[in-house]
């Protein structure tokens, strides 16, 4: 019997053995109650996979019929359901105790993924998630309930026995222009037809809708503007740091659903340059999932409290063999693909920004990680960042990061929308000459001194590296709008010694989670204390903090200090009332900022950067990304976290000369040095 054939068996039999299920009343309740839903919820699937492969009566679905689909299929774990949904691991610690709540809602979870697996066609994925349900059911059918033990290992060598199968196809897809499920769709549809974003078999709702629609009232030539914006920027990013962008074969897009009809556009313009797309989902299995955070394509978040609840489901399999299992894996998988990782650029990505900031609750009943595992998370991570560098070679590839608004950032989407693009497309020119005369003031600095004014009580002092030929070397690049979009800020890898001082920061949104009253203590360029108001608890900000700014290090040093220049974002921020909802990528060009994690040089220090001018930016190291040389898992953190200060909360910016003597940059909010003045009439506008 073939492999095809004996996947078929295989699936027919679990698909009748879950059928039983559904009707069985075998399990002791409240398990019974589980199973006999969790099976309900395996039959819709099932059928889903069978609607989808009946291509005729799929296509014709109406508009209506394929949204009505939708919601059911994701309402389960909307906000108004979540209260009485088994994947809330309160109300599953409620029902079924808290030990056996939290792995029933991680199977839950797990077995979510199948929704997409249905919709790719990815039949083997779809088998095994049958199967360890029916293995999990197995344990509970004699009406015995058993030890917490006993499922946990069923759960832990499910994922370790498919860890290879799953790490595998991750890298596949996010290397490999063959796995076009998402191409095809976004190449191959009638756009015009918003029924093509139901193809996907991500949640959508009004909002990916409402701005696919306004995207198809632009002309062509508008959106051959965004998408040059978008393609030219990654383009530009090989040019300036003398990478041969001739060598690369393919380019990874990365989008919310919605923007298709620019993301088309710019995949021809990606082929002009020689480059195929790859667009991959974000993961869903448990083993390529890292926390709440979504790398890759997809559609509207049903419930962001959800992903934040199971956002440390590893911490059920999470130990030395499985970390070492893994990176074999991956390893081996990218030898397998070492020409396709060699041919790959970099992603291309486009963010969304406009969501209502999210302050997630604190859920005792969640599976954490413990200490050990905690650890283990960051040497994954660490030796991950390695592998995925010794095959796309840092010094080699590039990136670009471009974010546009969705429809709930309010009733003026339209106007915002038109507003970003005319951010997006800033005077180049203009930048590059304002921010050199904000860089020729700096590299007069041995330090920079950031004070905070009214309810802001930053008080920083940044040590910049010596110039040894200042009249060949530059601290600090002149950033314009190539890989990092829109324009326009300075920025620096500072010297850690002599750095130190209080960051503080009213309010904040860092990827997709809400900050309020932020602080963190620096000595010699590293975090020595932390917190934020977000609790009633401080231990509870600090532990938030730890998880998601320091990814469970436990210190961070100071990556980089940089002077945002973009006033003319500051000031729509104003207008609209949107200072809350920008992502970081607009956020950082709006006032000074400062980076905790890596380096903004890391894996290519050793590359020459050379800004406009033709001087060279020496600043691309610190005492600890140069440990790289002896020990690449004492350099590098895997993380990067910009913090943004406000202009209306900063006193000053002033560079101080060896003599003590001071530049002043910025003076209560506005630019001060002379040839800065442009920068100030947005705000006085």
């Amino acid at each position: 019997m073939g492999m095809d054939e004996l996947l078929k068996e295989r699936l027919e039999l679990a698909c009748g053995r879950v059928e039983e299920v559904a009707r069985e009343h075998s399990a002791a309740e409240p398990f019974g109650e589980y199973f006999r839903q969790m099976a309900g919820f395996l039959l819709e699937m099932i059928t889903l996979r069978e609607e989808l492969q009946r291509k005729t009566e799929e296509n014709g679905r109406t508009l209506e019929e394929l949204r009505e689909r939708n919601h059911r299929l994701y309402q389960d774990i909307l906000p108004e359901h979540y209260a009485f949904s088994w994947g809330n691991p309160a109300y599953a610690a409620a029902k079924l105790g808290r030990d056996m709540g939290q792995l029933l809602s991680f199977l839950y979870t797990e077995l979510r993924g199948m929704i997409v697996f249905a919709y790719e066609g990815r039949d083997w994925d779809f088998l095994v998630c049958l199967e360890l349900f029916l293995q999990i059911y197995g344990e509970f059918e004699d009406g015995t309930v058993p030890e917490r033990e006993q499922v946990r290992q069923v759960l832990y060598w499910y994922v370790n026995d498919y860890c290879a199968d799953m790490a595998e196809y991750r890298i596949r897809e996010q290397l490999d222009p063959r796995l076009d499920f998402a191409a095809r769709i976004i190449m191959d549809e009638d756009l015009t037809d918003l029924r093509y974003l139901y193809r996907f078999g991500e949640y959508v709702t009004e909002d990916e809708e409402r701005t696919a629609a306004f995207l198809n009232t632009l002309s062509e030539e508008e959106i051959r503007s965004m998408a040059s914006t978008y393609t030219e920027g990654y383009r530009i990013g090989f040019q300036v740091t003398g990478k041969d962008i001739s060598k690369k074969k393919t380019v990874n897009i990365r989008y919310c659903l919605g923007f298709e009809r620019m993301i088309r556009e710019a995949v021809r313009q990606f082929a002009a340059m020689g480059l195929k797309p790859v667009i991959y989902r974000s993961a869903v299995h448990a083993v390529n999932r890292r926390q709440h955070l979504r790398i890759g394509y997809y559609g509207a978040i049903p419930n962001q409290q959800f992903e934040y609840d199971h956002r440390n489901d590893a911490g059920l399999f999470l130990d030395e063999d499985f970390v070492g299992r893994k990176l074999r894996c991956i390893r081996n998988s990218y030898e397998k693909m070492k020409e396709l990782a060699a041919d790959h650029g970099g992603p291309a990505v486009v963010e969304i920004f406009g969501e209502t900031p999210f302050a997630p609750a604190s859920c005792e009943d969640a599976i954490a990680l413990d200490e050990k595992q905690q650890k283990l998370q960051v040497h994954l991570n660490n030796e991950t960042g390695q592998i995925t560098n010794r095959y796309i070679r840092g010094e080699e590839r590039s990136f670009t990061i471009i974010a546009y608004p969705t429809p709930q950032i309010g009733e003026q989407f339209e106007d915002i929308f038109r507003e970003t693009v005319k951010i997006n497309t800033l005077d180049y020119n203009l930048y590059q000459r304002i921010q050199q005369r904000i860089i020729d003031a700096l590299d007069q600095g041995v330090k920079v001194q950031i004070r905070g004014r009214g309810e802001n009580r930053t008080d920083m002092t940044v040590m910049l590296h010596t110039l040894t030929d200042p009249a060949r070397q530059t601290n600090f690049e002149n950033c314009v709008a190539d890989v990092n979009i829109p324009v326009g800020e300075v920025f620096t890898s500072p010297q850690l010694a002599g750095t130190c001082g209080t960051l503080h920061v009213t309010g904040v949104f860092l990827e997709g989670l809400h900050y309020r009253d932020l602080w963190m203590n620096f000595e010699e360029g590293k975090i020595t204390g932390y917190g934020c108001g977000n609790f009633e608890d401080p231990r509870d900000g600090r532990a938030y903090i730890l998880e998601n700014i320091l990814a469970h290090h436990p210190t961070l040093p100071l990556g980089e200090f940089a002077i945002g220049t973009n006033t003319t974002a500051y000031r729509m921020a104003k207008t609209y009332g949107i200072g809350d909802r920008l992502p970081i990528l607009i956020a950082e060009k709006m006032g000074p900022h400062f980076a905790v994690g890596d380096t903004c040089y890391s894996w290519a220090e050793d590359t020459a950067v050379f800004n406009p001018d033709g001087k060279e930016i020496i600043a691309r190291d610190n005492e600890i990304s140069l440990n790289r040389k002896e020990d690449p898992a004492k350099a590098y953190f895997g993380c990067h976290t910009d913090i943004t200060i406000p202009y209306e909360e900063l006193a000053y910016i002033r560079a101080v000369r060896k003599d003590g003597s001071e530049i002043s940059i910025i003076e209560n909010g506005r630019f001060v040095l002379p040839g800065t003045e442009e920068l100030n009439r947005p705000l006085e506008d």
